[in-house]
């Protein structure tokens, strides 16, 4: 039975690891270095690092940072931001990223997940949807930092992702990210459910209960998560306690 995954979050912004709410008002909560020394103490099952000004202002990744990150970090690391084309996902992964996450590209050059899946694997390529709840109740994707709209329904957009060569999903719910009122487990569950590679839920774990209720309820396979380790008392080994006293399948921590 596959495990279940605890995958801290870290957003980096000129340097600084920073963390926001609903994808705005940043802050900065520390740097991404020491970060990832304490997460490899701390036992996680992988990383998440994403660049949140490379898009916006059309930098392209820090290929040297990521590999002085990589070079510490001692699980899995996805990294996003920036990526545009093939060539800056192959610099990526030589640079020692494990994953690469896709987000603003894949609308615009859809063929780029494609490209990428059948030169790498399909196990290095994650599609990174954002999604935002209107008023009215209905879902739309948003890229360039949930700046911008994009009119796709998530599932559908998450069903063409597979299609195009996905493997995994990373599925953020924007007007949760950093409100730590749980995830958006009625999203979860529609994308989990209409699809069939891994889906991450992102956005919105203040609890342990909250990662519970993503996977018991959402179906996701795996939650990422970054306030409740940066303004909590929470730590990883608990996180995996508590879900493996729920019946969720989980690493063992090593010792």
């Amino acid at each position: 039975m596959l495990k279940t995954r605890i995958i801290p979050t870290l957003l980096w912004k000129d340097f600084g690891l920073v963390k926001g709410e609903a994808f705005d008002s940043w802050r900065r909560v520390g740097a991404v270095l020491p970060a990832i020394r304490v997460y490899n103490r701390r036992d996680v099952d992988e990383l998440i690092l994403v660049d949140i000004t490379a898009t916006p202002e059309g930098n392209e990744p820090d290929y040297v940072s990521v590999q002085d990150f990589a070079l510490d970090c001692m699980v899995p690391l996805t990294v996003g931001g920036g990526i545009r084309n093939i060539d800056q996902i192959r610099q990526l992964l030589s640079a020692g990223a494990d994953k690469v996450s896709i987000n603003t590209a894949a609308y615009d050059h859809p063929e780029l997940i494609t490209e990428a899946s059948d030169r790498f694997g399909v196990q290095c390529i994650v599609s990174s949807i954002d999604v935002k709840r209107h008023e009215d109740g209905h879902l739309s994707c948003h890229s360039h930092s949930g700046q911008t709209d994009r009119g796709l329904d998530p599932v559908e957009w998450a069903k063409k992702c597979v299609e195009l060569g996905a493997g995994e999903i990373l599925l953020t719910s924007v007007d949760r990210d950093g409100m730590m009122n749980g995830y958006d487990i009625d999203l979860v569950k529609q994308v989990s459910s209409a699809v069939n590679i891994p889906v991450i839920a992102s956005g919105g774990a203040g609890n342990y209960q909250h990662l519970i209720e993503a996977v018991k309820d959402g179906g996701a396979s795996a939650v990422a998560l970054a306030s409740i380790f940066h303004f909590t008392e929470a730590t990883p080994a608990e996180a995996r306690s508590a879900m493996k006293e729920a019946g969720i399948p989980v690493r063992k921590t090593l010792k």
